[in-house]
């Protein structure tokens, strides 16, 4: 390829596209592109689930109408767990001053569960709305499409925690128990029509011990604290700005917060367009692999832990910096991991590097056949190197065997060029507190579990082998 060539292919990855096919024409193209088997290639886009707990009349429904507000350029819906009471049989109508409407079992969980199964599936759903005056659900439903942000706002919606996974981030709004009781005598008497005795009565009989027993306790699964409700609007902000960053990633970032996906620009999309055609020469594809690999490399280290560092610089002035991390060893995959170590050699000066070798056959059949490791490596953070991340069989051997070696789990960075999500799936679900660096989420796998679009078999094209000729130089520093 020579470089007009090359630099054309930089020119015409400019178009908006997603990874593995252009927007622009896809339609033309998509039947001689090879369809994909596994069920990843089909993944709807995942809505951003945000679960909304605390006491009644805390002000969820509050916090839940601001955060709507400040999203209003997106797609968000609101499911309230009271749409999901169950309704009162005839003899618990005679006797409703004795039910706890704030006990787990008064929701009909299931059917929560079917309706945002189906949503997060993107497809509508219809929504009953309780009476809290005839205790029976309305026969008139409320159409909710599927949207970019799903709310699933309620008193209990962290107690089950089938719900709880559903969540890709968990508010618990945290208001003094005092304010609470007003508000709640100034709703219950206004929009339910009921006594200001009884629901003092209520409150003092079933409210109060049903926090401290059910609500209470789910606290500890937020991952944010709202004190004062939707009087905090830094609280707010914060939350909003956080969401807008989630929905700005891919779809698995949403799931996996220790998946990391370096941000697209056109020249790396232009390096993956010249890697990626089967027509790129040998030496083009080293050049660009090996300046995406640095990319890739570069990013990981920022993961790792740092301390504060003061300096005197040329002019006198002291400058206040970082120190970077001492104890850190990279281990390769063999063989298309090592293709990787020339960048860390080039970003970490005298770094020790340990390799793995893992027969693969299929999606089956993963065996390790030879392992030469730092007799630290315990002590170590440990950069694992792998271009591409397919079934994750062979991942989760590598990092395994890792662990076993005494290396924490939250010490492993892994870092490759492209990742399939089912291999994503397999390593994150496999060791949640590791961390994944990659440069592009492809498409899925086929029926021969390659990636796709894929690159082929980076180590044949990178060291210029074949699957027949194979062979594997074993060296350990």
């Amino acid at each position: 390829m020579d470089a007009k060539s090359a630099v054309e292919l930089m020119e015409s990855s400019s178009e908006v596209h997603f990874s593995g096919f252009h927007m622009d024409g896809f339609e033309q193209r998509k039947a001689s592109i090879e369809q994909p088997t596994t069920s990843e290639t089909d993944m709807y886009k995942q809505p951003f689930v945000i679960g909304v707990a605390g006491g009644a009349a805390s002000g969820k429904t509050t916090v839940c109408d601001m955060i709507i507000q400040q999203l209003h350029d997106q797609r968000v819906v609101l499911v309230n767990q009271d749409s999901f009471y169950n309704n009162l049989t005839e003899e618990e109508l005679t006797r409703v001053q004795d039910y706890n409407f704030d006990h787990p079992d008064a929701f009909d969980t299931k059917q929560l569960l079917r309706v945002m199964d189906k949503l997060k599936h993107g497809e509508a759903v219809d929504i009953p709305k309780y009476d809290f005056k005839s205790y029976k659900s309305d026969d008139v439903l409320r159409r909710v499409n599927p949207s970019d942000v799903i709310i699933l706002e309620g008193i209990l919606v962290f107690h089950d925690p089938r719900v709880r996974e559903l969540m890709n981030m968990k508010i618990f709004v945290d208001t003094d128990a005092d304010v609470r009781l007003a508000r709640r005598i100034r709703r219950d008497t206004t929009e339910k029509g009921r006594d200001i005795g009884a629901v003092l009565d209520q409150y003092s009989k079933f409210v109060k011990p049903a926090f401290d027993d059910f609500i209470l306790p789910t606290k500890k699964y937020a991952d944010i604290i709202i004190p004062r409700g939707g009087d905090n609007h830094v609280a707010i902000d914060l939350i909003v700005q956080h969401i807008r960053t989630k929905l700005g990633q891919h779809d698995l970032c949403k799931i996996y917060p220790n998946l990391y996906v370096i941000q697209s620009t056109f020249q790396i999309r232009g390096m993956h367009t010249l890697i990626r055609d089967a027509k790129t020469t040998k030496h083009d594809f080293i050049f660009y692999s090996d300046r995406l690999i640095r990319l890739v490399v570069e990013h990981g280290l920022g993961h790792l832990p740092f301390t504060e560092k003061q300096v005197i610089t040329p002019t006198g002035s002291v400058y206040t910096g970082v120190d970077f991390c001492k104890r850190l060893c990279g281990v390769s995959v063999i063989r298309s991991g090592e293709s990787m170590e020339n960048a860390l050699r080039a970003c970490c000066k005298g770094i020790k590097i340990g390799k793995i070798l893992i027969h693969r056959e299929g999606d089956n059949g993963q065996q390790l056949i030879y392992e030469k490791l730092p007799n630290d490596i315990s002590d170590r953070h440990v950069l694992l190197l792998d271009p591409i991340l397919g079934t994750g069989n062979s991942a989760v051997q590598a990092i395994s065997l890792l662990i076993k070696k005494g290396v924490p789990e939250s010490n492993i960075i892994f870092l490759n060029l492209i990742s399939a999500p089912k291999g994503v799936h397999v390593v994150c679900k496999s060791f949640p507190r590791i961390k994944i660096v990659t440069s592009e989420i492809e498409i899925g796998l086929n029926e021969d579990f390659r990636v796709i679009p894929g690159m082929g078999e980076f180590g044949d094209r990178y060291f210029g082998t074949d699957d027949d000729d194979e062979q594997v130089v074993v060296s350990s520093q």
